[in-house]
């Protein structure tokens, strides 16, 4: 069965919203893809602020804002699909939407993005909320990634994704794993920012700087990187717990920037140590992706703190790296419209595997 489906991805560190245009293919249980047509849209200031802000509104302007957002996706969507001369191609659109609240002790968790917006817009079926449903069952929903890292992209022990947040995944002998490690990109992007720079391009300025090994040890002892998987990081972590231990310290940008690429290369390494306690021998492969990927410096850095445990990494073409996340949005939504399970218990801690997602359509 051959599905034709636009996926789209909004991350934590508000860089833009990724879309892409997929055919997902199932074959008696296996899974190819190709991406057709993909693009990053980058949000402009006022949209930035608006969704940065967006936790601080009143319950009237959320709703307001959740569907302007829905209106606005839907415009990028309908435009992209006039670009990429989609028309009467795409059988749905799979839409993750701008996470906001995700506070799953409480057992809610909110995306911006109305799908019937979208959905008025585009005059297609939309799939959003495609969290909500783990986290009812009492599940972290998040993250949601590697349920297409297992289908769509095999051959891996490890694969690590260098987001907003560093989160990553494993297959043990029982089960597929995954779990939050640690803010990345939307810290790293903050601290660029000091030098009116949008992100640390290829690391240039961190590699400059000099670690301060006090500071590293404060952020090391943060109790969530002691707590057991499965576990998520809601994305204010990095804004409202990171960022304030980190700013005020005397010493340079460059200083601050590397002394955070060590604390996320430290990190993914005890990550892999505490999942290599539950596997017969050591060792694999890890496939990292997501914007970070981009960050020559963190993966460097990354690879050298994984190398005594034997593990090498991968980062894949450029396309897969930077759309990765929009295209299992795509599969998720695709797994949703077929009303298969498409979010992992075993990665969620939810009471069961489940089905999630909103279905819209205007006809």
């Amino acid at each position: 069965m051959v599905y034709n489906v636009i996926g789209t991805m909004s991350g934590s560190s508000l860089d833009g919203l990724d879309i892409v245009f997929a055919e997902l293919t199932e074959i008696r249980g296996q899974w190819t893809y190709a991406i057709k047509a993909s693009e990053s849209l980058p949000y402009e200031p006022e949209w930035m602020e608006k969704l940065a802000q967006a936790t601080t509104l009143s319950a009237r302007d959320y709703l307001l804002l959740h569907t302007a957002y829905g209106h606005y996706t839907g415009q990028r969507i309908l435009s992209f699909i006039e670009n990429n001369q989609l028309d009467h191609k795409v059988h749905f659109i799979a839409s993750h939407g701008h996470t906001t609240f995700h506070m799953p002790g409480n057992k809610m968790t909110a995306q911006l993005g109305d799908g019937a917006a979208i959905t008025a817009v585009t005059n297609l079926p939309v799939i959003t909320d495609l969290r909500a449903v783990d986290v009812a069952l009492g599940g972290q929903g998040a993250p949601i990634v590697p349920i297409g890292e297992k289908y769509l992209l095999p051959g891996y022990q490890y694969w690590l994704n260098l987001g907003g947040i560093a989160n990553i995944s494993a297959q043990l002998p029982e089960q597929f794993v995954a779990f939050d490690i640690c803010p990345a990109n939307r810290v790293l992007n903050a601290l660029a920012a000091a030098l009116n720079k949008p992100y640390d391009d290829g690391g240039a300025l961190a590699a400059g700087g000099v670690a301060d090994i006090g500071l590293l040890e404060q952020l090391n002892q943060l109790p969530y990187y002691s707590a057991p998987w499965p576990k998520s990081l809601a994305n204010d972590f990095g804004t409202d717990t990171v960022l304030p231990m980190i700013t005020p310290m005397r010493i340079s940008v460059q200083g601050k920037l590397r002394t955070y690429v060590e604390h996320i290369a430290t990190q993914v390494a005890s990550a892999v140590k505490a999942l290599q306690a539950q596997l017969p021998e050591g060792g694999g492969k890890m496939l990292v992706t997501g914007g970070g990927a981009f960050n020559t410096f963190l993966v460097n850095t990354i690879g050298e703190k994984l190398a005594p445990l034997g593990v090498t990494i991968e980062v894949p073409d450029e396309q897969t790296v930077s759309f990765k996340e929009a295209l299992i949005m795509a599969l998720i939504g695709t797994l949703r419209w077929r009303q298969e399970d498409n979010v992992l218990s075993g990665v969620t801690g939810a009471s069961r595997d489940s089905i999630n997602g909103a279905l819209w359509t205007s006809r």
